[in-house]
C-alpha cells in the first residue's frame, strides 16, 4: 500500500504550537454571602459541594480564585455565565452578580 503524503497546498502544523489558555477567576466582594457562591459555583460549573465550599473559601480568604484553566472562547463563555446570574436574594444590599476576569494562564 503507498505512503499517503502531503501535497504542497497543506499546511503542516507544529505540535509545538499550543493553543493558549486562560484563567477565569472570581473576585472576592461583601455583597454575596457564601451560600451564593456555593450555588453559583456548582450550577455554572458543576462543582461538587466540596469543590464550591473550597473556592468559596479561597475567594474570601484571598481575594480571588481561579475556577477553571481553558481556551479563550470557554473562558468568557465562563466570566459571562458569572457576570448575568444576578444578585444575592439573601442580602438587600446586594445589587448584581460577582464579578470575574479572564487572564492568560502562562
Amino acid at each position: 500500500m503507498p505512503k499517503p503524503s502531503v501535497s504542497p497546498e497543506t499546511e503542516v502544523i507544529e505540535r509545538d504550537q499550543l493553543v493558549p489558555l486562560y484563567r477565569v477567576v472570581l473576585l472576592d466582594d461583601n455583597d454575596h454571602t457564601y451560600d451564593y457562591v456555593i450555588e453559583m459555583l456548582q450550577r455554572i460549573f458543576v462543582f461538587t459541594l466540596d469543590q464550591a465550599y473550597r473556592h468559596a473559601e479561597e475567594v474570601d480568604r484571598c481575594g480571588r480564585t481561579v475556577l477553571i484553566v481553558c481556551e479563550l472562547p470557554h473562558a468568557e463563555f465562563a466570566r459571562d455565565q458569572i457576570h448575568s446570574y444576578g444578585p444575592d436574594w439573601r442580602l438587600p444590599r446586594s445589587q448584581g452578580a460577582m464579578s470575574a476576569v479572564v487572564e492568560p494562564a502562562q
